[in-house]
């Protein structure tokens, strides 16, 4: 479902002549298809839309470092081409969750797995994983169990 919704941007921004648009699009679908090449190589599935959601978060995710370290060395319009990019790439992922949010849901998942250390950590941001991909930032979702299971 996220491949046509990509393909359908990507044929709006062509039409509209929007050159950041066209081509972050077209980078999220080379990294799709190379992440479909490398499962094939595997001998597994095209990736899902779930995979899709972390692909998305990882180049929102090298975007960010690229423009604080554009920010840093004065290379401003750089720095701004990468948060346009971000801006783009975002527009495909579902809302994400407010912290407030992301500690109560990072608190029920500890309930119901009965996590009682921080051994169980791994446990509970999988299960967190599996239900809000692309929905919350991973990193900082770790951050809250580690601290809730303290």
């Amino acid at each position: 479902m996220l491949r046509d919704t990509l393909a359908n941007s990507l044929k709006e921004a062509l039409k509209a002549k929007d050159v950041r648009r066209t081509s972050t699009v077209r980078l999220i679908q080379t990294a799709i298809k190379d992440r479909d090449i490398a499962h094939r190589g595997a001998g597994k599935d095209p990736v899902s839309d779930d995979e899709i959601m972390q692909i998305l978060m990882k180049m929102i995710k090298q975007r960010d470092e690229s423009a604080k370290i554009y920010a840093e060395n004065d290379r401003p319009e750089l720095a701004a081409q990468e948060r346009e990019e971000i801006v783009i790439i975002k527009s495909f992922m579902p809302e994400q969750l407010s912290e407030e949010k992301v500690r109560e849901l990072c608190a029920a998942v500890i309930n119901e797995t009965g996590a009682q250390g921080l051994r169980d950590m791994g446990k509970c941001i999988s299960a967190l994983k599996e239900r809000y991909a692309g929905q919350m930032d991973f990193g900082k979702a770790s951050g809250v169990v580690k601290d809730l299971l303290k």
